[in-house]
């Protein structure tokens, strides 16, 4: 395990603690009961719906991955560093276009048992298939390498980054309904790089603070792990601040 990285409690919500059962009941007893899939349509709608306030919040906070790879996977992982060509642009929008076409024939596929008795048994084992298929990848190489390396290229939550950046760009919403990581005072922090040895995310907060404080990379999936594992206690989840004119 790399010296680096620190494993640390990541669920301090019930919702984040148990989420994972539904990756379990979706994956395993859809093979059974395929209809159960449909229900990851309102995953994905849930998904969608909060990038556009808060970019990848679910991720962090709500995703039943998410809390396979915190609360399962965690304690059984090498937790080593993520490679970075995983982090990458390129592998990112490689992986989503491999990842969509093949999501794509499958459903295509499944409609054309439109009409029939099958149908949404059909257009549900897509989704169990799709399901099983993160989990058993997204596990192994958690507990190969680190809890979070899946998330890096998750289909979604590149979704939720184009999102999340297209509603920067065409409103304010997210100026009151988003948040950053926020330091109170910079001047108070030891430098100890805490907050990054347990960041889910192997992301950087203390290298990285704006003008006013805050963390704005926009892989950050919003769990709050840096925020209580801080022992100087000055990082918080606060509204985006307005940048400060010049006078």
């Amino acid at each position: 395990m790399s010296g680096k990285y620190m494993k640390t409690n990541r669920t301090f919500t019930s919702l984040r603690k148990y989420a994972w059962f539904f990756t379990v009941l979706v994956a395993l007893g859809g093979l059974w009961e395929p209809k159960l899939g449909l229900m990851v349509i309102l995953i994905m709608a849930g998904l969608m719906g909060t990038s556009f306030f808060k970019g990848r919040y679910w991720c962090g906070n709500v995703c039943p991955h998410g809390s396979l790879f915190d609360v399962v996977m965690l304690p059984l992982s090498q937790n080593r560093k993520i490679p970075s060509f995983l982090k990458s642009k390129a592998f990112i929008l490689a992986f989503f276009a491999f990842f969509m076409v093949n999501f794509g024939r499958r459903i295509m596929g499944a409609i054309q048992a439109w009409g029939s008795y099958d149908f949404l048994d059909q257009l549900g084992f897509v989704f169990v298939v799709t399901y099983l298929m993160v989990m058993v990848v997204g596990s192994l190489v958690a507990v190969l390498g680190n809890p979070r390396i899946w998330c890096q290229f998750c289909p979604m939550g590149t979704m939720q980054k184009a999102v999340y950046s297209i509603s920067k760009k065409v409103a304010d919403i997210h100026k009151k309904s988003d948040t950053l990581v926020t330091i109170s005072d910079e001047n108070k922090c030891k430098h100890c790089d805490k907050c990054e040895k347990v960041c889910p995310m192997q992301l950087a907060p203390q290298k990285n603070w704006n003008s006013q404080g805050q963390f704005e990379d926009i892989n950050c999936i919003k769990c709050e792990t840096c925020v209580v594992n801080c022992p100087m206690k000055i990082l918080s989840m606060e509204q985006p601040k307005e940048e400060e004119q010049a006078g």
